[in-house]
């Protein structure tokens, strides 16, 4: 069996260079204790919060404008944004001036203010990392592309967990590569690391 590497970015002619950060607007997407312990702990968890750390520190030094995206799913949830679980780690926290937009939805432009802000900002390109590679980073990438954006995601700053379907198990990591295969598809440009972005 071969594997056909045409993507629907190549048959549809679009730019497939990563955004510059320098003028570039980051968000950070979901990094919240949510996904660092207990039920929803995702595979790689620790890898993917040390790049994207080092993607926000990159991201500063070159200027770009930083959103944080934080998912509330209520008290008493492994997502409830006023209790530890549901905060946004340490690692990554927002810096004086950095905005961060609350949502409800896996797609971070749904029902936020988040199209604004970016508009607001002026910048060029837009860079993309977060929690869960298969779920609020896929459909954000899909949001922004819809809006106009060519969007950029950082691999080694996702990460997912495991997970059951149609009688399958598929691993974090089927699930993760899954999910930027997908990206990459159509919706944006997939960068392994902070380090291929200038």
């Amino acid at each position: 069996m071969t594997t056909n590497s045409t993507t629907l970015r190549t048959l549809n002619g679009f730019d497939q260079t990563p955004a510059a950060l320098a003028d570039s607007t980051l968000v950070l997407i979901d990094y919240q204790n949510t996904y660092t312990t207990g039920v929803m702990e995702l595979d790689g968890w620790q890898g993917a919060l040390d790049s994207a750390a080092e993607l926000l520190r990159r991201a500063r030094e070159a200027g770009a404008h930083v959103i944080h995206v934080q998912h509330d799913g209520g008290e008493g949830t492994p997502y409830d944004i006023h209790a530890e679980i549901g905060r946004i780690h340490p690692a990554v926290a927002p810096a004086e001036g950095e905005a961060v937009i609350v949502k409800q939805a896996p797609n971070s432009f749904h029902g936020t203010d988040l199209a604004e802000q970016i508009a607001a900002a002026g910048r060029k390109g837009l860079v993309l990392a977060g929690f869960m590679t298969h779920m609020c980073v896929l459909f954000s990438a899909e949001g922004a592309f819809l809006r106009g954006h060519h969007p950029t995601v950082v691999a080694d700053a996702c990460a997912t967990r495991p997970l059951h379907g149609a009688g399958v198990d598929l691993s974090a990591h089927q699930i993760h590569h899954g999910a930027l295969a997908t990206v990459a598809d159509l919706y944006g440009v997939v960068v392994p690391s902070p380090a291929a972005l200038d």
